[in-house]
């Protein structure tokens, strides 16, 4: 039996988002192929969420508790908590990952 996967308030937003941005200023199919392609990214982690690897913008702190997978290049941030993963986010990772990551998991 697999992990049950749940996305965050946050990443449900960022993926929201990044589906419209992609429509506005790409193509719809191309908002479509990388929805599914994410999709099937959070699919893989309720099978093997210990597959990620640590997001290096948190391992320099010392954080260990989140994992990341890829879509490139796009970086989906989540917590195993149990027999739950927990998706906390999904972003674009050309972007400040490290202020992103540290507002959003930190608090700060």
């Amino acid at each position: 039996m697999g992990h049950a996967v749940f996305l965050t308030r946050d990443a449900a937003q960022d993926l929201e988002q990044l589906f419209e941005y992609l429509i506005l200023h790409d193509a719809p199919k191309k908002a479509e192929h990388v929805l599914a392609r994410i999709e099937k990214a959070l699919d893989g982690l309720s099978e093997l969420p210990e597959r990620g690897a640590y997001p290096r913008e948190l391992l320099t702190l010392g954080i260990h508790e989140y994992r990341e997978v890829f879509f490139k290049p796009y970086r989906i941030i989540y917590r195993i908590v149990g027999d739950r993963v927990y998706v906390m986010v999904i972003a674009d990772g050309r972007r400040d990952m490290q202020t992103l990551l540290q507002r959003r998991l930190l608090g700060g």
